[in-house]
């Protein structure tokens, strides 16, 4: 796919089934990134490719609400994938091509700083739940 290519959620929850039973040891450590973790200095990005992007229409402002509908936080590790919900409106999904994890990555744009953050995609984790703000 085109490194701006967007899925849809069911392209998504593919992506996200294929690579959930992936057992072998790879430099990645995707499955170790259960919730937004700041991307480490030695993470192999050149062995990720894009998948696709989650992002909308580039001309409007995605929403920064987040969608946590039974108590979770930004920050747990059971925190629901929603792509429509902040920060996932503004990820892209990658994949190893060594093991073929996948992943999710944005930037966090602070006041005073960047930091790119990564999540592993766990299909267990994703909801197509719709925008209510």
């Amino acid at each position: 796919m085109a490194e701006h290519q967007t899925m849809t959620f069911e392209e998504l929850a593919e992506l996200a089934r294929s690579s959930s039973g992936v057992t072998r040891a790879c430099p990645c450590a995707l499955d170790s990134y259960r919730e937004w973790t700041r991307v480490p200095a030695d993470f192999p990005q050149a062995q990720m490719r894009t998948a696709c992007t989650l992002t909308g229409d580039p001309y409007l402002e995605p929403t920064y609400a987040e969608y946590h509908p039974h108590g979770s936080a930004y920050w747990s590790a059971d925190a629901p994938i929603a792509p429509r919900y902040f920060p996932y409106n503004r990820c892209t999904a990658q994949q190893c091509t060594v093991c073929g994890r996948s992943c999710l990555r944005y930037v966090e744009a602070g006041g005073y700083y960047v930091e790119p953050r990564i999540r592993a995609l766990d299909p267990s984790l994703l909801v197509d739940a719709p925008l209510d703000v």
